[in-house]
């Protein structure tokens, strides 16, 4: 396997990639666009940094591809949609530089509490200005930290030592989890309103950006400090030169911006009560070691064991999670494919309900192995875990997981019904036997019991006598072996489903004599 190596990593990241059996590492630092795309051709992963962008146009022909290992926390140089629609697994970095982006967060608050830099250029010029270079204390001040991540646990975690009362804001965590953390939790206006420091952790988005807008700094208190070392765009930064000509803001400190490199006549570097750095927060040398050896490790263990971390575009597994699931990963591939295969209408809805223990697990990945088990067929082998829910959204297929508490004769079950364009829905559910072993135990609301390990061919007929003789003698005539079967009959005893497993799948000619018998109701092949 080819490990496009596009940016330079640590050393020890690229030793431990040509270490790896198998492996054949390029390193092809500083490559042109074009020249990235052409090795990106025959390559199994491709790690890059901040500078070499992963366009639609890369992935456009990059058909081994499984995996982009980015060494550092954003993707914003890597398309996230079209890698998705590819099919390939995007992954980042997130711990590897947290400490650094933490300490420097750390240090913008120190020098915007102390004018440290104004008072390095003031002495370097020849001047003595310890009357106007005035400064405050961290100690009992409130700081609001926007985003409760690694970084900003981190800096919460190094202001509590300075004798800070930490507020914090971030919808995903709950109210244990932050008192765990001795923080506060509260809602975006009230940071805004009590903090007399601010510092942003959020990633990037819609909904993130311009969160510190014009609007925000009119809430916050007079003489608040604040400050951004995680992404540009999260503060506005036209918003946040007024507030700081009009004293609204005493200090400020930024190591991101909105368009990077900032521009030499930006407005912000004619501002005296703002520190500014060029986008160091991983510019330290352990930083770039551990994210190095991290994403050299994430990729080697996504490729050869497949385990997965870090991902940002589908669920992690780690190798124990998997090892335990990994049964379950089958059995949750083979129900999609059954459902699709004997579907009667156009499907647009799949229904997913997960019973007995496993309402104790998360189940973001066997809801994804049903869904490429359900598009197995439709789209052969350019679906996986990656791209299946994306494929079934632009089929108009919606897909709802759901776990439940009923009772069950099986310590755990899946169940899945799909829902058909006409109103009617159709299910089947699947548990494990022995711990590892997969088995159909119900389709159409029918108990059954099957192996889904050979071709199907699963029936619906009248139950009259002489139906198993009949298919039995058929398929016997045509030399296909049936290696088991399974018959149940609905309530009003008219009806019988019949599923056999083969081990070869019988001729057009034989299906269609057996569509044609007049005791046969329907007819369908599911081959896995």
């Amino acid at each position: 396997m080819k490990i496009l190596v596009a940016d330079k990593i640590s050393a020890t990241g690229v030793s431990l990639l040509k270490e790896q059996k198998g492996f054949e590492v390029i390193e092809a630092y500083g490559s042109s666009p074009e020249k990235v795309k052409e090795l990106a051709k025959e390559a199994a992963a491709i790690i890059v940094r901040s500078d070499t962008k992963i366009t639609a146009d890369t992935l456009s022909t990059a058909n081994n591809l499984k995996v982009i290992g980015r060494a550092g926390v954003g993707v914003d140089n890597i398309d996230l949609d079209a890698s998705t629609e590819k099919g390939v697994i995007v992954m980042n970095t997130p711990s590897g530089n947290t400490i650094a982006t933490a300490e420097l967060t750390f240090t913008h608050m120190l020098c915007g509490t102390r004018p440290i830099a104004q008072a390095n250029a003031s002495m370097t010029e020849g001047r003595w200005d310890r009357k106007v270079l005035s400064g405050s204390e961290l100690r009992g001040k409130s700081l609001a930290v926007i985003g409760l991540g690694r970084i900003g646990g981190e800096v919460a975690k190094r202001a509590q030592a300075f004798g800070m009362t930490i507020l914090g804001y971030d919808p995903y965590v709950t109210e244990a989890r932050a008192h765990e953390m001795d923080i506060e939790l509260v809602n975006l206006e009230d940071a805004f309103k009590r903090a007399d420091y601010i510092t942003v952790h959020m990633p990037l988005t819609d909904t993130t950006r311009y969160m510190i807008d014009e609007k925000a700094f009119t809430i916050m208190k007079d003489g608040v400090r604040v400050f951004n070392c995680a992404r540009g765009g999260i503060i506005k930064e036209s918003a946040l030169v007024e507030a700081l000509k009009s004293g609204k803001v005493a200090s400020a400190g930024l190591d991101v911006y909105e368009s990077e490199p900032l521009a030499e006549d930006s407005e912000l570097r004619k501002i005296p009560n703002i520190v500014l750095t060029p986008h160091l927060g991983a510019s330290t040398r352990e930083a770039q070691d551990n994210v190095g050896l991290e994403i050299a490790e994430a990729i080697r263990d996504t490729l050869l064991h497949g385990k997965i971390q870090n991902a940002i575009n589908m669920p992690s597994v780690d190798a124990k999670t998997l090892e335990t699931i990994r049964p379950l990963l089958g059995l949750g591939e083979k129900l999609g494919t059954i459902l699709q295969q004997t579907a009667e209408e156009q499907v647009v809805k799949l229904k997913i309900t997960y019973l007995g223990s496993l309402g104790e697990i998360d189940t973001i990945p066997l809801t994804r192995s049903i869904q490429r088990g359900y598009l197995k067929a439709i789209s052969g082998d350019m679906v996986n875990d990656v791209n299946a829910p994306y494929k079934l959204k632009q089929m108009g297929i919606e897909v709802e997981s759901t776990k439940s508490n009923s009772e069950i004769d099986y310590a755990q079950l899946i169940k899945v019904e799909a829902f058909y364009s006409n109103g009617k829905s159709c299910t089947i559910s699947g548990s494990l036997m022995g711990n590892d072993k997969p088995r159909i135990v119900e389709l159409k609301g029918l108990d059954i019991e099957i192996n889904p390990a050979s071709n199907l061919m699963i029936l619906e007929n009248k139950d009259t006598p002489g139906m198993i003789g009949y298919l039995g003698t058929l398929l016997g005539n045509a030399k296909v072996n049936i290696a088991n079967m399974s018959v149940s009959r609905n309530n009003d005893a008219e009806t019988a489903l019949s599923v056999y497993e083969m081990d070869s799948v019988p001729a057009d000619a034989i299906i269609e004599e057996i569509k044609a018998h007049e005791n046969i109701k329907a007819v369908k092949i599911v081959q896995f």
